[in-house]
């Protein structure tokens, strides 16, 4: 009932995501029921029937992705404080989150059974007249209900299971006390020792402490530095102690210049200031996402592989026939390829961050590579399946212009199905970061900044992403077609 209740009292642009879910929960559903027609159609071909059902994969896990990014974004089962006190944990959301998503996707799944039953003459008594639409949809011949249950339930219990396991609740994991630099930020080794959060080079005395602290842990020449100014959340200038090792603080006070007397005494060896970094928030701030961007050198591996294993097979099978599909080496190719171009999304995406800001950057410039930095987990994964499904199009544009076989309209639609699932899955992980940075935003509206400067670093970055996916993507393409256009 809670789940129904949220369901009701969602925006619009909330209502219009889960109407995105119920429809590719309705394609999908029918591109299975389809499959299942050729079968009870064709009995003596097993195998062509399992080709078709296979192919069925790739419209099942661009549903399944796409209802997941919109559980994401849903802003009435987003944890916030005050829900655990009426029973509204993480769990509790987590679980509302899935019981939604399997809601979205069971109305999807019920529109397409009406509407096989329709276009097969069940609910009409009027069968159709085309004999390949008569094929697919097993005209005449009764359909065995577990077949259809389990076909139909199988896009709502995947997309279900699929959204709790990325919402479950997870335990904060300490930071490591000596984690490796790593040779790069984007990827070759290691973690990174931190993160950079967005603006840390635009505080002022934030690099001043750094300094201070690793010469205060360097040995006796830090130990005598009197301490680092900085900045607090009040606009007073801060102390910090320089002692490698101090005890902790017995009264929980923050001691200011501005408060301190005309007189200053000579602090203990045993005192320490206190920071109001240090200070236990009353309502602590979940912690920021790590920017894993280790996966790059993976996906670029991954990425290799896919294109070799493709020219080795398309070379010794040779073109496909007309009216035939490419050989199973070649479509392990272009699977290990797009598998590629996704787990590099990320790590391309912050390295076109870090581009964005290299020689002598401006406030535009330095703006939009610090957000591709901090979002390049969010939008850089959903960018590199975009780029995997655009490179697939262009292949078979190319390949099968007009000797291959004829697309029908189950390929049509199981094609657009792909297309249109990842591009919304890239447009509301977008929204998804806009949300995620909006107190940014309104923190620089509130310093004066214009709004039109937002506006051209949007811009920028989204020229910037094209500048350098267009051109991978058209070469990833021309790869993947060659040993096949001959």
């Amino acid at each position: 009932m809670l789940a129904l209740r949220l369901t009701r009292t969602a925006h619009l642009a909330v209502h219009l995501r889960r109407l995105l879910v119920a429809l590719a929960s309705a394609g999908t559903g029918f591109l299975l029921l389809c499959a299942l027609g050729h079968a009870l159609s064709h009995p003596d071909a097993p195998g062509a029937s399992a080709l078709r059902l296979a192919w069925c994969a790739a419209p099942l896990a661009a549903a399944v992705y796409l209802a997941v990014a919109v559980a994401r974004t849903d802003p009435g089962t987003r944890p916030r404080s005050g829900l655990s006190a009426i029973g509204l944990g993480p769990g509790r959301l987590m679980a509302v989150s899935a019981t939604t998503t399997a809601l979205s996707a069971a109305l999807g799944s019920v529109a397409a059974l009406l509407a096989f039953l329709y276009l097969r003459g069940s609910l009409t008594g009027r069968p159709p007249s085309d004999r390949v639409a008569a094929d697919a949809l097993a005209v005449g011949q009764s359909l065995p209900a577990p077949a259809v249950l389990t076909l139909l339930v199988l896009v709502p219990a995947l997309a279900s299971a699929s959204v709790a396991h990325t919402l479950r609740p997870r335990d904060p994991r300490p930071a490591a006390a000596a984690a490796p630099r790593g040779y790069g930020r984007f990827g070759a080794y290691g973690w990174g020792k931190a993160r950079e959060t967005f603006g840390a080079y635009g505080r002022f005395g934030a690099r001043l402490a750094v300094t201070a602290g690793s010469r205060a842990a360097a040995g006796p020449a830090g130990s005598r530095a009197a301490g680092a100014a900085r900045v607090g959340a009040g606009g007073a200038l801060l102390t910090q102690a320089s002692d490698p090792h101090p005890p902790a603080p017995t009264d929980g006070t923050t001691q200011t210049l501005d408060a301190a007397p005309p007189a200053p005494a000579p602090a203990p060896a045993d005192a320490t200031s206190q920071t109001p970094d240090a200070t236990p928030a009353a309502h602590p701030e979940p912690a920021p996402r790590p920017q894993n961007t280790t996966a790059l050198p993976w996906g670029i591996a991954v990425l290799t592989a896919g294109l070799t294993v493709e020219t080795y097979t398309g070379n010794a099978a040779g073109a496909p026939a007309p009216g035939t599909a490419p050989s199973a080496g070649v479509l392990i190719g272009w699977a290990l390829t797009a598998l590629g171009l996704a787990l590099a999304g990320p790590g391309l995406t912050h390295l076109c961050g870090r581009l964005l800001q290299a020689a002598r950057p401006g406030a535009l410039r330095l703006l939009a590579g610090r957000v591709l930095m901090e979002e390049a987990q969010r939008v850089g994964r959903p960018l590199g399946v975009v780029a995997a499904v655009a490179a697939a199009a262009y292949v078979a544009t190319t390949v099968y212009d007009g000797d291959g076989p004829a697309f029908g309209p189950l390929t049509t639609l199981g094609a657009l199905l792909v297309a249109g699932c990842t591009v919304a899955t890239l447009l509301t992980a977008a929204v998804e970061a806009r949300d995620a940075r909006a107190d940014t935003t309104d923190a620089l509206l509130r310093l004066g900044a214009p709004p039109a400067t937002l506006r051209a670093a949007a811009a920028v970055r989204a020229a910037a992403l094209l500048v350098l996916f267009g051109p991978l993507v058209l070469i990833v393409a021309v790869l993947a077609a060659l040993p096949l256009d001959h």
